[in-house]
């Protein structure tokens, strides 16, 4: 009776196989690519390389071919913060805190990469928000950038970090200085001059408030004296006799008792004698 033989092929193809599943899942890995939310891929060709005007690579799971590979930006706003040291217009050193808020143009994107390349934030917008700045404020005094609107510098600072980046690929939506410091003899010396045109200023206003009391009392006083004056004029002798009659005759009808004299003399005016 014979025996049956060992199939010894088995274990053989299973050593062959391993290698090939291993490079079956390092074709598959090379092959995928996933771009996360608020991220965008610029694929590089290994026959070519980039092509500026093929649209970048949205977020999702993305396949692609082995050979090629994907460079990811962050295309979300993102914001860069710097401490400059820069001279206003009469030669004095101030120092600038501020940030930019920016990101690249997401359909421009294989432009940046293929013509300023990732390091683009050092190699070009650093540069460009330092060049504005200086700009700007090289249009001051010391005593405007410590008293002027804030608003107002950052606008103009964006508007020539605007001109600054043009045609760069890159899109800056806001900036914002956060603090101008001057040094401290002069920050102190502006200080004292501010206080100084506000306390002048309260002083005339006062002054003017005072003035227009004294001719608001002056009117009051001219009308009460042509009142006076025209009352004067309208009380003649009859007049007061009638009204001292009428007085009488009231007070007459009064429950409390009293003596009511007739007056002999020129005016002839009643005199009233009370129980008290």
């Amino acid at each position: 009776m014979s025996r049956q033989q060992p199939n010894l092929n088995f274990p053989k193809r299973g050593i062959l196989l391993i290698p090939i599943a291993f490079a079956l899942i390092i074709f598959i890995a090379k092959s995928t690519e996933t771009i996360k939310s608020g991220e965008a891929g610029v694929v590089w060709k290994f026959f070519g390389g980039v092509d500026p005007d093929q649209k970048p690579l949205g977020e999702g799971f993305h396949i692609i071919a082995p050979w090629n590979d994907v460079f990811v930006y962050n295309v979300k706003q993102q914001s860069i913060s710097d401490v400059m040291k820069v001279l206003s217009v009469n030669g004095l050193e101030v120092t600038v805190n501020g940030t930019v808020w920016y990101r690249p143009e997401f359909d421009k994107l294989g432009y940046l990469h293929k013509t300023k390349g990732r390091n683009y934030v050092n190699d070009i917008l650093d540069p460009a928000i330092n060049a504005a700045a200086r700009s700007v404020v090289g249009r001051y005094t010391p005593e405007q950038l410590y008293s002027s609107k804030r608003d107002v510098i950052e606008k103009e600072i964006l508007e020539e970090v605007g001109k600054e980046l043009e045609n760069q690929y890159i899109k800056v939506n806001k900036v914002l200085v956060e603090d101008v410091q001057l040094p401290k003899t002069i920050k102190d010396a502006i200080e004292r001059k501010l206080r100084q045109e506000q306390e002048a200023l309260e002083y005339e206003f006062r002054l003017a408030k005072a003035k227009k009391e004294a001719e608001r009392q002056k009117i009051d006083a001219e009308g009460k004296a042509a009142a006076n004056k025209i009352l004067s004029a309208s009380l003649t002798d009859k007049i007061l006799q009638e009204k001292g009659i009428e007085a009488t005759l009231k007070l007459s009808e009064s429950p409390n008792s009293k003596v009511v004299l007739i007056g002999a003399g020129k005016s002839g005016m009643p005199i009233i004698l009370g129980n008290q």
